[in-house]
């Protein structure tokens, strides 16, 4: 079984595999911020047998300097910060639109996400224990409760603002009428009810990967994305960063224009910021996200 390492003994490691690392101290310095298992993710891509996952002995290419990593890691950084601020204006809009129809239309019922004719049983069976458990925690929901002690759940436009992206797509997914469904994706310019549950799915994920501080660049979605508004796909984008990239941009866009721009323009200045400071990472960072990250080709997500 590995041992834990101490500072010294990763450096000693690093310079084994032919990391170059000029500044020991300074080495030192990020390694306790960022950590020796986490940056090691960055380092992949100048092992000498990269992308191969098995027997890999860690050897890295020539002329790697420990910077080399640090850059790509906080390139990866910022990216995630600037999706997380442009994925809550999609999830909130969402949740929003999605409460405003459904909570109108069902007027009479203000629990209408727990009313079996509106959404499935085994959502409406399944809401206290993976849903509202959480939920009612809130400090607004208990004030709610404190005054209506008869309510089993607070009214919809309450409720929902405390359910996570993945509450509001599991129960997009469990509405009953399609006509419900279709609404609210054609909100959104989809038509299709399949592609915008494939679209939410695919935030969903980024959503996540960000909000856990994984590797975000080289990201492999677990499903293809599916056809649709966000533009076609190449074989190489679909399913890679590069096509969650066009359906964030297409979200983004269809809540606010000026904020789609702003989320292309931004995310070219953290990749010109990134290969200006050690331009051998620009091929890594394209090969790994299928996408071309220059700004002539990334407007490309503006049309």
């Amino acid at each position: 079984m590995k041992q834990a390492t101490t500072l010294e003994q990763q450096i000693a490691k690093l310079r084994s595999r032919k990391v170059e690392i000029a500044d020991e101290e300074k080495a030192k310095e990020v390694l306790l911020d960022i950590g020796y298992y986490r940056l090691g993710f960055y380092f992949f891509p100048f092992e000498k047998s990269y992308p191969n996952l098995r027997n890999r002995d860690h050897m890295m290419q020539d002329g790697t300097k420990f910077e080399d990593a640090v850059a790509l890691y906080y390139f990866d950084f910022d990216v995630r910060n600037l999706l997380n601020r442009y994925i809550s204006r999609i999830e909130v809009a969402f949740r929003t639109y999605m409460t405003y129809y459904l909570s109108n239309k069902y007027a009479n019922d203000t629990t209408w996400f727990v009313n079996p004719s509106v959404v499935s049983q085994t959502f409406c069976d399944n809401f206290e224990t993976t849903c509202y458990i959480s939920i009612k925690k809130n400090a607004a929901i208990r004030r709610h409760h404190s005054k209506y002690r008869s309510d089993q759940y607070a009214p919809a436009w309450k409720t929902m603002e405390y359910m996570t992206l993945g509450n509001m797509l599991v129960l997009y997914q469990n509405l009953l009428v399609l006509e419900d469904k279709r609404t609210i994706a054609k909100h959104f310019g989809i038509n299709q009810t399949a592609v915008f549950e494939n679209y939410m799915e695919c935030i969903r994920c980024i959503r996540n990967i960000c909000a856990h501080g994984s590797v975000l660049y080289d990201t492999k979605l677990y499903y293809r994305i599916m056809r649709g508004p966000a533009g076609r796909l190449t074989p190489s984008e679909n399913g890679s960063f590069g096509g969650a990239i066009k359906v964030i941009s297409y979200m983004v866009g269809r809540v606010s224009t000026n904020r789609r721009h702003e989320m292309i323009v931004k995310l070219n200045d953290a990749y010109m910021r990134c290969i200006n400071k050690n331009p051998k990472l620009q091929q890594i960072i394209e090969d790994a996200s299928n996408l071309m990250w220059d700004l002539p080709n990334i407007s490309q997500l503006e049309r």
